[in-house]
């Protein structure tokens, strides 16, 4: 039998899936793991999302294999954790589910998000998977004077983070499970369309294609910070390594931190949630920031899109930016007219 784990991968195909897919099943060199599964809503042969070229070519080892279903289903979700025929369990758990559109009501991302990866980690926990790895991005609100540290109560930013964030407690709640929770800085990298790195590339191109100057809002000295997806799956897969010979309660000694809870209060929202912890009772896991050490900015990344293309970079006044900030649907109406 090999040495090597197995690996179920779950969501995540336009994000982190795909990524992790081909740094563990590399096109040339030896595979990482003895067996990977991804299971995802979206059909990738014929494609449903945008997948890319690299991927498509990895589902062609004989190791990998990818499942198309609903793991909002129970059945779905009890279903994908049975191992291959003739194969082991599975070692390790990278969950990449949840909605990460910024605008879904409540009711969605409580669903589709939070309550989604607690019954994978529910399920995961009666399988004892060595490892069980949760992935979030940049959805918190951060200072733009300093780096946020592990320990940082960092407040969630919005709907979608809110339900992210109490995601993460509910998991931390699951008896005997080997969580790792790795928060991302916005992730960029081939096919990776989410973000703010991409939508900035095309803008670039769009005010090369006009001959104009780029402006940003805001100001130049605007923290953005990033992570190429290559790395973010190689901190995933170093995460549940690391977790894997420890255990749960010797990971919290080593890198615990305390999930303080920020969901809505709404007692129509948090009556029927399983796993849904109390507003005084504060979970402990094992939490790790993901970073690169550009420490980009506005100003950084604009002048690299500009010189990329050639084009002019700066930024808008007082005026405008006031204008913005004091009637900004108003401005995108006028804007999109």
């Amino acid at each position: 039998m090999s040495a090597k784990p197995s690996v179920l991968i779950l969501g995540g195909i336009p994000y982190a899936s795909r990524h992790l897919t081909t740094f563990l099943v590399p096109q040339d060199g030896e595979p990482l793991a003895s067996f990977v599964r991804i299971v995802d809503k979206y059909s990738v042969i014929p494609a449903t999302t945008y997948v890319g070229s690299a991927f498509i070519k990895t589902l062609s080892n004989p190791v990998v294999n990818y499942q198309q279903g609903n793991l909002l289903l129970p059945a779905t979700l009890s279903k994908v954790f049975e191992p291959p025929e003739g194969g082991k369990p599975f070692d390790y758990v990278f969950d990449c589910t949840g909605d990460m559109t910024f605008d879904r009501p409540h009711e969605i991302q409580r669903d589709h998000t939070a309550k989604l990866s607690y019954n994978i980690g529910v399920e995961a926990a009666k399988h004892k998977v060595k490892a069980y790895v949760r992935v979030i991005g940049p959805y918190y609100e951060t200072s733009n004077d300093k780096l946020a540290e592990e320990k940082d109560d960092l407040k969630p930013r919005g709907i979608r983070g809110a339900w992210w964030h109490e995601g993460l407690r509910m998991l931390a709640g699951v008896p005997d499970l080997n969580l790792v929770i790795l928060r991302t800085a916005t992730p960029y990298g081939p096919y990776n369309l989410n973000g703010i790195v991409t939508p900035r590339i095309t803008i670039g191109r769009v005010y090369k294609h006009l001959n104009e100057e780029m402006k940003y809002l805001w100001s130049s000295d605007l923290r953005m910070h990033t992570v190429h997806m290559d790395d973010v799956s190689g901190a995933m897969w170093a995460a549940a390594q690391w977790i894997a010979p420890l255990g749960r309660a010797q990971a919290n000694e080593q890198a615990g931190e305390t999930l303080r809870f920020y969901a809505p209060e709404k007692k129509e929202l948090l009556k029927d949630l399983p796993g849904h912890l109390p507003k005084d009772k504060d979970p402990v896991a094992p939490v790790f920031n993901v970073v690169d050490d550009s420490d980009s900015t506005q100003g950084s990344m604009g002048q690299a899109v500009a010189d990329l293309f050639g084009i002019q970079f700066g930024f808008y006044g007082f005026i405008v930016n006031t204008k913005v900030k004091v009637d900004f649907d108003n401005m995108v109406e006028e804007i999109n007219a």
